[in-house]
C-alpha cells in the first residue's frame, strides 16, 4: 500500500479560512465598518456588483475577529451550487458536521449551531436568495449566540439584516494641471486602486514601480478603471506585453467604443464588462473557445478532465496544455496546487469570469454538448473510481473525487435534466458509493439514489447493485426499516440468472440488519453466506467487508478464536491487495479480539495503527471507534485517567458525526462498561473533570495524546511507575500546567489568574522548554501522571 502521510483531519479542528494567495491592499475604512456592523447586529450582508472584492473583505474582517468566536468561524462557499435543495447539506459539510441520521439537513445544522457562538459566513447568496434568507432566519431564530456574514449582490432582506455597500477602491486624485509642480512619485501609491495595481504589476513584472514617468497613465488607468479591483488585477496582468502607457491607450479605445466617445464616467458595471471583453479579444481563438469551455467546471479542472471535456470540434487534444498556459499567463484561468493531489495542477476561474465564459458558451450554441461532455466525464471518473475502490490506488481516489465533489453534483443534477439521463444518475451515484461514506456525504448519497430509483425500473444489475447500496447508507444511518425493504427487491433481483452477485452484499447487509436488531446467531449465518458467495464471486471487496463484522460479531458472543481467526483472514486479505481503508477497520476489529483474548499489546498497537490511517483519510467514524477501543482497553488495564480523557475526546467527535458508534451499535455495551468502571473508579468529580479537559482538547493534540506521541517512553497502560521525581517546575508555573492540563486557553489560564496573556504564554513556554515538550498535550499528560501517582494530591512543587 502507497504511504499516507498523516493530516490534520479536516472537519474536526480549529476552522480555518483559506489562505490569501495574493496580499490585501486596504480597505481599513471598510474593514473597521464591518467590525462595527458585527459588534452591535447578528446578520451583515456585504453587497457590490461582481469583482468588486465582497468575499475578499469578508475573509479578512473574518480573519481578523476569529478570536472571538471560540466555537470557531466558517466558510460556506455557494458560487457553485445550483440545486436549492442542497444548501442544508452545503452548509453541513462546510460546518464539518457528519451527522448520520435520517433528519432534515436544516434541523442538523440548527442543532449544531444551537449552542454555538460562532462566526458563519454565507459567500455568494445572489442566486439562491430566497432560500439563504429563509435559512438565516431559521439560524438567528434558534442560535442566540450565532453571527452571520453574508456577500451577496443584493441584501438577502431580513428583519435582522445589516448591510454594507462595498465601494470600490479609494483613486487618485485628479491629475495637476500641466502649469503647477508635480509632486514625487511616491505619494501616488499611497491610493489603494494604485497600491493593488502595483502590487499586482510585480507580480508579473518583479522590478515595476511607479515612477514620476509613468506615474499619469497608472493614474489613469485605475481611474478608468473606476477603482474595481477585480478590473484593476486583470488589467495590471496585460504588462507583460504593454506599458502602462499602451495598456491605458487600449482601455481608451475599448471604452469609447463602447460608449460612442461619451466623457462620462462608465457605469461600473459595464466597466468591468468592457474589460473583461478585453481580456477575452486578446486571448486567440482557441483561447477564446477553451475559455468557453471550461466555464462548465463548477470547481475547478485539472489537465486531464480539461484534455476530456472541451478538446474537439476547433481544438485537438494536443493542443489544450498550450491553451491551458496561454489562459493561465493571461490571468483567466488560477493555477492551484492541492496538498490532497499534490502531483496534479488544477486549475479554476474566477465567478465573474467564469459566468461571462458560460455566456460565451451560450451565444456559440454549445452549452448543451459541454454539458454533456462534462457528465460523461465525471460518469467514466466515478465508474473508474469504484473499479479502484479495493487496492493501492483506493486512497489517491477517495482525494481526488472529495476535490471534484462540486463537479460530481454538478454532472449529477445535469442528468436530470433529460429523462435518458437518469439510468446514467443511478449507475454514478452506485459507483460513488465509497465517496459517500468516505467524505461523509451520506444524505447525500442517498439523495440521488433515492431520486433515481424510482424512475430506473428495469430488473438490471445496475439496479440491484444501486439497492444494496443504498441500503448500506440507510443502515449507517440507522434507517433498518427502509434498507430492509431495499434488501428485499435486491435478494428478488439477484435470484435472477446472471445476477448472482447481488446475493452476496444482500446477505452482508442482512447481516448488519441482524446485528442492529440483536439477533447474533442469525447475522452470524447471514455473515458466513455472504463469506462464502463473495469467495465464489472473486470478490475482494464484499469478503473484507463480512469478515470485518464477522471479526466483530464472534467477538461479541465471546468466541475469540473464531473472531481472530477472522479477523486475521482479512488483514491478509487487504495486505495482499494493498489495501488501505478496509484493512484499517479489519484492524479495528482485530484489535477487539485479541484484546478480548488477553493480548493488550498487540491490540494497542492494532488500533493505533488503524488510528494513523484513519486520521491521514479524515475518517472521523474510524477515529471514533478506534479511540473508543483505546478507552476500553485503559480502563480495563486500571489507566482511569487516561480512558477519561479518550471519552472526553470522543463527546465532540460523536456530536459531528451525530450518532455514537455509527453502523457499530451493538459495541455500545463496551462504552457504558468502561464509563461505568472510570466513573467508580475516579469519583464522580474528578471523572467529569477530566472528561471536560479531554472534550476542550485540540484535534492535534487529542490525537497526539492517544497515540502516546510525547509521553514517557515505556510508558503503557496499567503498568505500575515508581515515584515521581522532583517537579522542575516553580509554583506558578505548576499552577499553570495544571490550568493547561483542565483544557484552558492562553486567555481563560490569564483570566483565572489576573495576569497579562502574554505572561501567561511566556510561563507555558518555559514549561515546555524545562520539560522537553513541544505541544500543550504532553503538558497535559505529564500532569496527568503526576497527579495520578500522587493519588490526586497537589504534585510537588505546589
Amino acid at each position: 500500500m502507497d504511504e499516507v502521510a498523516p493530516a490534520t483531519p479536516k472537519r474536526w479542528r480549529t476552522p480555518g479560512l483559506p489562505p490569501e494567495v495574493t496580499s490585501f491592499v486596504g480597505r481599513r475604512h471598510e474593514v473597521a465598518e464591518v467590525k462595527r456592523l458585527l459588534s452591535r447586529a447578528r446578520v451583515v450582508t456585504l453587497t457590490g456588483p461582481g469583482g468588486v472584492g465582497k468575499t475578499r473583505l469578508a475573509l479578512r474582517v473574518a480573519a481578523d475577529v476569529q478570536r472571538a468566536f471560540p466555537d470557531g468561524v466558517w466558510l460556506v462557499e455557494l458560487a457553485g451550487l445550483k440545486d436549492p435543495e442542497l444548501l442544508g447539506t452545503s452548509v453541513g459539510e462546510a460546518l464539518a458536521i457528519r451527522d448520520t441520521s435520517t433528519r432534515p439537513p436544516v434541523e442538523v445544522v440548527v442543532e449544531h449551531l444551537r449552542k454555538k457562538h460562532a462566526l458563519l459566513i454565507l459567500d455568494n447568496c445572489e442566486h439562491l436568495l430566497r432560500d439563504c434568507a429563509v435559512l438565516v432566519e431559521i439560524l438567528v431564530r434558534s442560535a442566540p449566540a450565532l453571527q452571520i456574514l453574508t456577500t451577496s449582490r443584493q441584501a438577502l432582506g431580513i428583519a435582522a439584516e445589516q448591510t454594507l455597500a462595498v465601494p470600490t477602491l479609494p483613486l487618485p486624485p485628479p491629475a495637476p494641471d500641466s502649469d503647477r509642480p508635480r509632486l514625487p512619485a511616491e505619494p501616488a501609491t499611497q491610493s489603494e486602486a494604485v497600491r493593488l495595481f502595483t502590487e499586482r504589476a510585480c507580480a508579473v513584472l518583479p522590478d515595476f514601480t511607479v515612477t514620476e514617468a509613468n506615474r499619469p497613465a497608472v493614474e489613469q488607468i485605475c481611474r478608468r478603471l473606476d477603482g474595481i479591483p477585480l478590473a484593476i488585477e486583470l488589467a495590471a496582468a496585460r504588462l507583460r506585453a504593454l506599458s502602462p502607457e499602451e495598456l491605458l491607450a487600449r482601455l481608451d479605445d475599448r471604452f469609447r467604443l463602447l460608449t460612442g466617445g461619451s466623457p462620462t464616467t462608465l457605469p461600473r458595471q459595464q466597466t468591468l464588462r468592457a474589460l473583461i471583453d478585453w481580456s477575452y479579444a486578446l486571448c486567440t481563438e482557441k483561447e477564446q473557445l477553451l475559455w468557453a469551455r471550461v466555464s462548465v467546471f463548477a470547481d475547478g479542472l485539472d489537465l486531464e478532465a480539461a484534455e476530456a471535456v472541451c478538446s474537439g470540434d476547433g481544438i485537438d487534444r494536443e493542443e489544450v496544455i498550450d491553451l491551458v498556459i496561454g489562459l493561465v499567463g493571461k490571468s483567466v484561468l488560477i493555477k492551484e496546487d492541492s496538498p490532497a493531489t499534490p502531483s496534479v495542477t488544477r486549475y479554476r476561474l474566477l465567478e465573474t469570469i467564469r459566468q461571462y465564459g458560460r455566456e460565451r458558451l451560450v451565444d456559440l450554441g454549445q452549452e448543451t454538448a459541454l454539458r454533456r461532455l462534462h457528465r460523461d466525464h465525471y460518469r467514466r471518473l466515478s465508474a473508474e473510481a469504484y473499479a479502484q475502490r479495493f487496492g493501492p490506488f483506493q486512497v489517491a481516489w477517495f482525494g481526488r473525487l472529495n476535490l471534484e465533489h462540486a463537479n460530481l453534483r454538478t454532472a449529477l443534477e445535469y442528468c436530470f435534466t433529460d429523462p435518458e439521463g437518469i439510468h446514467t444518475a443511478l449507475g454514478m451515484a452506485t459507483d460513488l458509493l465509497y465517496h459517500w461514506i468516505t467524505s461523509h456525504y451520506l444524505s447525500e448519497g442517498r439523495h440521488w439514489l433515492d431520486r433515481s430509483l424510482p424512475a430506473v425500473t428495469g430488473p438490471d444489475e445496475i439496479r440491484g447493485r444501486a439497492l444494496w447500496s443504498d441500503s448500506w447508507l440507510a443502515i449507517i444511518q440507522a434507517d433498518v426499516t427502509a434498507a430492509a425493504a431495499m434488501l428485499e427487491e435486491a435478494r428478488a433481483l439477484g435470484d435472477r440468472p446472471g445476477h448472482e452477485p447481488i446475493l452476496g452484499y444482500v446477505a452482508l447487509y442482512s447481516g448488519m440488519i441482524a446485528m442492529f436488531r440483536g439477533d447474533i446467531g442469525a447475522a452470524i449465518e447471514l455473515y458466513r453466506e455472504a463469506a462464502a458467495r463473495h469467495r465464489a464471486d472473486d470478490d475482494p471487496t464484499g469478503l473484507a467487508l463480512t469478515l470485518i463484522r464477522l471479526c466483530l460479531a464472534h467477538s461479541f458472543l465471546g468466541d475469540w478464536e473464531s473472531s481472530v481467526s477472522a479477523g486475521e483472514e482479512c488483514l491478509a486479505l487487504c495486505e495482499a491487495h494493498g489495501e488501505g481503508w478496509h484493512r484499517a477497520y479489519a484492524m479495528m476489529a482485530l484489535g477487539i479480539g485479541v484484546w478480548s483474548r488477553g493480548d493488550v499489546r498487540r491490540a494497542i498497537e492494532l488500533e493505533k495503527e488503524s488510528l494513523r490511517f484513519n486520521r491521514s483519510l479524515d475518517d472521523l467514524l474510524g477515529i471514533g471507534v478506534n479511540l473508543e477501543v483505546l478507552a476500553w482497553i485503559a480502563a480495563a488495564e486500571g489507566d482511569h485517567r487516561r480512558a477519561a480523557v479518550l471519552l472526553g475526546i470522543l463527546e465532540p467527535i460523536w456530536q459531528a458525526v451525530g450518532a455514537p458508534m455509527s453502523g457499530f451499535g451493538h459495541l455500545m455495551h463496551y462504552h457504558d462498561e468502561c464509563e461505568a468502571r472510570t466513573r467508580e473508579a475516579l469519583g464522580k468529580a474528578a471523572f467529569d473533570t477530566t472528561v471536560r479537559r479531554g472534550a476542550k482538547l485540540p484535534c492535534d493534540e487529542a490525537l497526539a495524546f492517544a497515540l502516546d506521541e510525547g509521553t514517557r517512553p515505556g510508558r503503557h497502560p496499567g503498568r505500575a511507575e515508581p515515584s515521581p521525581s522532583p517537579s522542575p517546575l516553580t509554583r506558578r508555573e505548576t499552577e499553570i500546567a495544571q490550568l493547561v492540563a483542565r483544557g484552558l486557553s492562553n486567555k481563560e489560564i490569564a483570566a483565572s489568574l489576573t495576569i497579562a496573556q502574554r505572561t501567561a504564554e511566556g510561563h507555558i513556554e518555559h514549561i515546555m522548554t524545562k520539560l522537553g515538550f513541544h505541544s500543550r498535550a504532553q503538558i497535559a499528560v505529564w500532569i496527568g501522571e503526576r497527579n495520578r501517582d500522587t493519588d490526586g494530591s497537589h504534585p510537588p512543587g505546589t
